[in-house]
């Protein structure tokens, strides 16, 4: 009997212990899991948010691309005869402002330098597209057809040198709100050439 009771006992520590540590490797698992589950969320947020020279690049030389296209479009207010002109103008302004706005909020959240409003752009007059000082002082003082003439070719010249410059965004840019504008960019101002040049007689 005492033999006997002595398994029973030994048998019933057995599984208890067996048990336990079938517990205990399941709340292992389970810590494990989560954790590996965290960590992936972490590494997709990371990636979600990640951005690359290219994106700070796109960011600096777009903003004043863009600044000297709104100048050039609050200029048609007062100087353009044709009401397209002027609707166009409108309609650049209202695209491009709010761009210039998002695309500083990116530079200042990733500690880099934001070309400020108002600032001299004379050192980007060999970026794509940008207009010299001389060719906005011509525009300045251009009203009427002769307005109308050549904002258009300014402006579609201007557009095919930001069209390029988002295309090179969308090829090697890493941030994705980023890589986006630039899509939308080449589609929206891809569409304004089209139309600018169909005003221009050339469509």
């Amino acid at each position: 009997m005492t033999i006997t009771r002595t398994r029973v006992v030994l048998v019933a520590l057995t599984a208890t212990a067996a048990l336990a540590l079938a517990a205990c490797g399941s709340g292992d698992d389970s810590a494990g899991g989560a954790h590996a589950s965290h960590s992936a969320a972490a590494g997709a947020t990371a990636t979600a948010g990640a951005h690359n020279a290219q994106d700070v690049s796109f960011a600096q030389t777009m903003i004043p691309h863009h600044q000297q296209a709104v100048a050039m479009a609050g200029l048609a207010a007062d100087r353009a005869s044709s009401a397209q002109v002027k609707d166009l103008a409108a309609r650049i302004e209202k695209a491009q402002d709010p761009e210039i706005e998002t695309m500083t909020g990116w530079l200042k959240a990733w500690g880099e330098e934001a070309p400020m409003a108002g600032m001299d752009h004379s050192g980007h007059a060999g970026m794509a597209g940008m207009m010299s000082d001389k060719d906005m002082t011509m525009l300045k003082q251009a009203k009427g057809t002769d307005f109308d003439t050549m904002f258009l070719t300014m402006m579609v010249e201007h557009h095919r040198g930001a069209v390029e410059m988002a295309g090179t965004e969308k090829a090697k840019g890493g941030y994705g709100p980023a890589t986006s504008m630039a899509a939308s960019i080449v589609t929206g101002q891809n569409a304004e050439i089209k139309e600018m040049n169909k005003l221009l007689g050339k469509g």
